[in-house]
């Protein structure tokens, strides 16, 4: 009978438990040293991203440590992220302490995640006349990465609506709606022929300028307007007539016009006078702007230039006048008949052009020159009193430009000009259609004289001369 007992092991395989025992505790107790003493690296954000091609990559940042000290100065990141190039990326993040690295890696991932855009023409919630079908307006679709898509847009119509679609490469979609709304809720426009301000002369009757009105869905409605009040030109005040239209859906405009009425020669008044001309390049210019402004002017011409400007100047209601044929003072004022001589020249191309028998005069440099007394002296006062005898108005000016002068800039002309008008006076001002800075100066002088309360007239025979003091 065998004894019971403690199990007892070889002395060797003990030894070896031993070893494998302190092997075990020597390796641990070195990993463990190790990520003791291992630095610590963590990514904000998230380990992989993903980003727009073309758009701006911004680095989420990090965050590392020993212990309780901060290594985020000591960080190296490795790797680039080209967003112009769609693709995948990695980013690599380090930091050593000691002889211990911490590491990480984020993924970065460019690629077209953006929808394409889509621009309509025309209003997104667009309203339509009764009974009538929506006209495309157009549109456009553009992306960051196919460029212009608009030939890819599918236009699917749905009764009350418009639906575009288009879709990339990448395959991002972009769906837009535009409403359409069958209503009409626009008045009508009524366009006043002369403006909202026009002149009649006292006693002279007053000529209705005309009107037009227009409406979206009906079209010209003029013959709908509706004119209410009355003008008395015997009554020196101003007079307002009312012009009301309503289209068939009862939408209703309506518009004022002030009929000022005035005597002849009334303060206040402009007369635009030009001299010299007419000149291609300059006259033609200025007849366009006084078209484009309704405003009428007077041209004392000479022999020169196109005859198809002074038949414009004529054609389209200005004053034609007379200044010289020649302009040229040795030979205008060398007697009284040399005088009469150059002025029935100019006088009979005017006619042979326009057929009109001029009899409105500008003496060269004005009744007031001194010029004259080189070749005869008293020369003006006798042909001031002889061009009346022969049927001639003659008009000097009050208030000059400066284009004969030292003033050479639009700006100048236009500065000098508003500053010496007045509303206590007729404002007869001096100007030559030959003059670039005159062309270019004359709109603002326009505008500024409507705003300001001014009116425009011509010279006519019932206007006042002008006369300037004689001085030889």
């Amino acid at each position: 009978m065998k004894r019971k007992g403690r199990i007892r092991f070889p002395r060797k395989t003990v030894e070896k438990r031993i070893l494998v025992a302190v092997i075990f505790f020597l390796v641990f107790g070195f990993f463990l040293a190790c990520f003791l003493l291992t630095p610590k690296i963590t990514l904000k954000g998230n380990l992989q991203e993903v980003v727009n091609v073309g758009s701006k990559y911004k680095e989420k940042g990090y965050k590392a440590s020993y212990f309780k000290q901060n290594l985020n100065n000591m960080v190296i990141v490795k790797g680039k992220v080209n967003t112009k190039k769609q693709g995948v990326y990695s980013l690599y993040y380090s930091v050593k302490k000691g002889p211990f690295t911490a590491k990480a890696k984020r993924i970065v991932e460019v690629k077209d995640i953006e929808k394409p855009e889509i621009t309509l023409k025309g209003e997104k919630d667009t309203k339509i006349c009764p009974g009538t079908k929506y006209e495309e307006e157009g549109f456009e679709a553009k992306d960051n990465v196919d460029g212009d898509l608009t030939k890819e847009v599918k236009v699917k119509d749905a009764k009350d609506k418009i639906i575009y679609q288009v879709k990339d490469k990448s395959g991002n979609e972009r769906k837009i709606v535009r409403t359409i709304v069958e209503k009409d809720d626009t008045p009508p426009m009524i366009e006043l022929v002369d403006g909202e301000n026009v002149f009649a002369y006292q006693g002279e009757g007053y000529q209705e300028a005309g009107y037009q009105a227009k409406d979206n869905c009906s079209g010209d409605v003029t013959n709908k307007v509706f004119i209410t009040g009355e003008v008395d030109t015997n009554k020196l005040e101003d007079q307002t007539l009312t012009y009301e239209v309503m289209d068939e859906y009862e939408n209703r405009q309506e518009v004022k016009r002030v009929v000022h009425i005035i005597h002849h020669n009334s303060p206040g008044t402009i007369y635009l006078t030009f001299d010299d001309g007419p000149k291609q390049g300059t006259t033609n210019v200025i007849l366009d702007i006084l078209k484009e402004e309704n405003v009428k002017a007077t041209f004392f011409v000479t022999g020169s230039g196109p005859d198809e400007l002074i038949k414009r100047e004529y054609d389209e209601g200005h004053t034609v006048g007379l200044h010289t044929y020649s302009h040229n003072y040795g030979t205008v004022y060398q007697s009284v008949d040399s005088y009469f001589k150059d002025l029935q020249a100019v006088h009979d191309r005017v006619q042979n052009i326009t057929g009109y028998d001029s009899r409105i005069i500008r003496f060269p440099g004005g009744s007031s020159n001194t010029i004259s007394k080189r070749y005869q002296q008293g020369l003006m006062t006798t042909l001031t009193k002889e061009v009346i005898a022969r049927g001639y108005s003659y008009y000097d000016w009050n208030l000059e430009s400066g284009d004969a002068g030292t003033l050479t800039s639009a700006e100048a002309i236009y500065q000098n000009v508003i500053s010496h008008l007045s509303k206590n006076r007729v404002n007869m001002i001096l100007m030559h259609d030959i003059k670039s800075y005159t062309r270019d100066a004359l709109k603002k002088i326009i505008v500024y004289g409507k705003e300001n309360g001014y009116h425009f007239e011509k010279i006519t025979p019932q206007t006042e001369m002008m006369k300037q003091r004689i001085n030889n």
